[in-house]
């Protein structure tokens, strides 16, 4: 018997032990292609209303189906339909949207739906932004639709009095015309509002799931998508299998017309996905182990490593030898930036008093970005100016940060208000009290190099400095809760536009995405401002968003890393997209003659 008869048998049997309806399995995943990858931090599990980890949302993404997502090749990109009939009908200028879902699509198998199909409706749809409004889940991704759905805030304030969310309440902005057909009233005109509904984030979510599992629904992520989670190994392990009732699709993307595009086309065109019936994630933090496993052939693609990039390119090109191995190179900035994020809530840094902006300020000039570039990033990264990033709409090329590289002038600044250097050389609060820059790291060696050159760069103004090492998961946990003093961070953009970063900072997110704490009453009148313009118009704002960001000093902009992704040749398909992070549903296995 083959490995694919058996994988459709385990399949079917599973069905009918649950009690549930007989179907063929749909997927045209195949069960011996499996795909082994590596994130280089831990997730904190795939309830993506409670979390905004980066590496929860690349496993949500292949799990959970929003109604619109990317199309894979297009650059600038393109939004085109997925659990929807098409593009949504936009009326009045803007302000309603009308869906048409797709009749025939099932949340995989699942002991909440008390072994029954369960189809997908637009009322799924309403429940997972009532569940993302719900203060109770102090979602990060509430921002998103803050007080864009007619009737949405008053439910909240509501709930925010009575300690409970009514999810049966009728909302005059979110309704379900019929079984199939969702329609969504807003506040005002926002055109940019599909790109926010294809964030992961607003994909399905079955009330009965989330009710059956409750607190551990982290760890039991139930989706129409082409992936479910089959083993989950919190820190260590994540395995997904191809959901055998997905409905597939075929691969039929145009080139832009760059080669890579056009060897992507010949390779890929015409093929029914997905193909890959299992992906396996692994942990790997440290650098050169994860180098390693790529190295050897346990991993098929990955990132090239910071240490590993004089290894492995010579300038922009794979070096000879990893191209006689049919290693394959593609490039890549990541609409990003990073940031060492400031408590604004600390008692010894945050704050608006003369002396703690002048403290900020001089912890953000004593950073020296050009270094941090040349060794932490082996060059592969670019100085960033905005804390909009390239290819984001708001981002303006010829904008320029008022804070550069200044340690004679940081070294003053402390002087002037009373920061004042010990016998040791270390500087003192105002009060005489002892001072110390904390930080929250990594156990990484990219890490280790980052906390040396912090280390470096505050002692050339004396400031000592700390550093405090735990993982990810558990800093973005301190970090939502501000309980930190600096944390260095990024962001990739959800949706192309800027008020996705802009948001980060917007005080009512305080505790939620904008981790920095920081609420001044300046920057939110910009930000709300922004909202009431269109897209194209909000760059003035945004400028002025960032001047202010430079005046308050909650966060230190860092660069903007250039990507380049190594795929061992077996792999096909792969391009790294601005939006989607998870794109194994578009990837073939091949196995490659020696």
């Amino acid at each position: 018997m083959s490995l694919e008869s058996k994988f459709l048998q385990v399949v079917l049997l599973a069905c009918a032990i649950s009690g549930g309806e007989l179907a063929v399995a749909k997927t045209p995943a195949q069960p011996n292609k499996v795909l082994n990858l590596a994130f280089e931090a831990p997730d904190d599990g795939f309830d993506m209303v409670k979390t905004y980890n980066f590496y929860s949302g690349n496993i949500a993404e292949a799990i959970f189906e929003p109604l619109l997502k990317y199309d894979y090749l297009a650059r600038p990109v393109v939004l085109v339909p997925n659990t929807a009939q098409t593009l949504p009908k936009i009326e009045q200028d803007g302000k309603v949207y009308t869906f048409k879902i797709k009749s025939g699509i099932y949340f995989t198998d699942d002991p909440a739906f008390k072994g029954k199909r369960r189809e997908l409706t637009a009322q799924d749809y309403i429940y997972s932004i009532q569940r993302i409004s719900d203060p109770k889940n102090v979602s990060p991704t509430f921002s998103f639709i803050d007080g864009k759905i007619v009737g949405l805030n008053q439910l909240v304030d509501s709930a925010k009095k009575t300690g409970k969310f009514n999810y049966d309440a009728p909302i005059a902005g979110l309704k379900a015309l019929d079984k199939y057909t969702l329609q969504i009233t807003l506040t005002r005109s926002d055109y940019n509002f599909p790109y926010i509904l294809a964030y992961v984030t607003f994909g399905a979510t079955a009330r009965e799931v989330v009710e059956f599992y409750g607190d551990r629904l982290g760890q039991h992520p139930v989706g129409t998508g082409p992936y479910q989670l089959s083993r989950y190994v919190p820190r260590s392990k994540i395995e997904l299998v191809a959901n055998p009732d997905y409905r597939g699709f075929t691969w039929d993307y145009k080139s832009t017309g760059t080669a890579w595009d056009n060897q992507l086309v010949k390779e890929m065109a015409g093929k029914k996905m997905p193909q890959v019936g299992k992906v396996n994630i692994s942990i790997i933090e440290e650098e050169q182990s994860r180098w390693l496993a790529f190295k050897s052939g346990q991993l098929d693609y990955d990132k090239l490593t910071s240490n590993a990039v004089p290894q492995a390119l010579d300038g922009k090109q794979l070096k000879p030898a990893l191209q006689k191995l049919g290693i394959k190179l593609f490039q890549n900035k990541d609409p990003e930036v990073t940031y060492t994020s400031i408590n604004m809530k600390d008692p010894v840094i945050g704050g608006f008093s003369l002396d703690k902006i002048a403290l900020r300020r001089a912890i953000a000039m004593s950073y020296n970005d050009e270094e941090s570039i040349k060794q932490l990033y082996k060059g592969q990264a670019t100085k960033a100016e905005m804390f909009i990033p390239e290819g984001v709409q708001g981002y303006n090329p010829k904008y320029r940060s008022s804070i550069a590289y200044n340690p004679l002038l940081a070294n003053k600044l402390l002087d002037r208000f009373g920061y004042k250097k010990g016998k040791d050389g270390y500087r003192t609060l105002p009060n005489g009290k002892p001072l110390s820059i904390k930080f929250l790291m990594q156990s990484s060696s990219k890490d280790v190099i980052l906390s040396e050159l912090w280390k470096k760069n505050l002692d050339a103004v004396g400031l000592r400095s700390e550093f405090i090492v735990s993982n990810f998961a558990d800093n973005m946990k301190a970090a939502m809760q501000c309980k930190y003093m600096l944390w260095g961070s990024a962001w990739i953009a959800d949706f192309p536009e800027g008020e996705n970063f802009a948001q980060l900072l917007y005080g009512p997110n305080s505790g939620r995405g904008n981790i920095s704490c920081y609420q001044s009453k300046a920057y939110d009148s910009l930000y709300t401002q922004a909202l009431a313009l269109l897209p194209q118009q909000r760059v003035p704002l945004y400028e002025k968003m960032n001047r202010q960001i430079e005046a308050d000093n909650p966060w230190i902009v860092g660069g903007t890393r250039l990507r380049s992704w190594l795929m061992h040749p077996q792999v096909q398909g792969y391009k790294a997209h601005p939006m989607m992070n998870s794109v194994w549903q578009y990837v073939d296995i091949q196995p490659v003659k020696k």
